[in-house]
């Protein structure tokens, strides 16, 4: 039977993937002192990206698939907020949900199974020398020590973080279960976004592409 548990639910624009960073800057009360709860208890809290925006009651609807994200970093910011970094763990499924009195969303979740351990298929080795150049360039969030180039589900998680997707994309990956199964549609998303640059260089367009999630 799939594990129920109540979770401290953080509605974001973002989605946070298994093993993968998430840096924040912490200021209102409620998450305040849900920082310091799951730190006091070394609990982690749920990450769910935010489907539509809040109403004028503060309450916001979620996506139903979610992310355990546990505080590994924390330290004063210059300006005077709290900064976290988390790490993605298991995934999970928003059954429920009802809001505090301070505003804190506290949502029943069904845990779902961890990915299984499953080799790299050798049709999507091109997506490693991409990542091994691109991942040190993103400020320190990720370290050698997290690596697993031969591990589907982490360079699928991976791929899904650096590649210029809308939110929605994201989320939709973020729900596959089979990790050999989300690399497909990723690879034809590297494809396009390989395609954009090429035309970009053929037209000398020196205009940004808007990118959005």
């Amino acid at each position: 039977m799939s594990e129920l548990r109540t979770l401290s639910l953080f509605p974001l624009g973002v989605v946070l993937f298994p093993r993968g960073p998430l840096p924040l800057r912490i200021f209102e009360t409620r998450y305040t002192d849900m920082v310091r709860r799951c730190l006091r208890e070394d609990a982690p809290f749920g990450v769910v990206q935010v489907h539509t925006a809040a109403a004028s009651d503060g309450t916001a609807t979620l996506h139903r698939i979610g992310t355990l994200a546990r505080i590994i970093d924390f330290n004063p910011l210059p300006d005077g907020l709290l900064g976290i970094t988390c790490q993605g763990g298991q995934r999970f499924e928003v059954l429920s949900t009802e809001r505090q009195a301070d505003g804190l969303n506290l949502g029943t979740v069904r845990m779902l199974p961890q990915a299984p351990t499953v080799p790299l298929p050798p049709e999507y080795a091109h997506f490693v020398p991409l990542l091994r150049r691109v991942l040190p360039e993103l400020g320190g969030l990720y370290t050698p020590q997290d690596s697993d180039w031969d591990d589907a589900d982490w360079v699928g998680c991976r791929m899904a973080e650096v590649l210029p997707l809308q939110g929605l994309a994201r989320q939709q990956l973020l729900a596959i279960d089979d990790p050999v199964l989300r690399l497909d549609p990723l690879d034809a998303w590297l494809s396009q976004a390989m395609s954009d640059d090429d035309e970009d260089e053929e037209y000398g367009s020196d205009e940004p592409q808007p990118r959005d999630g």
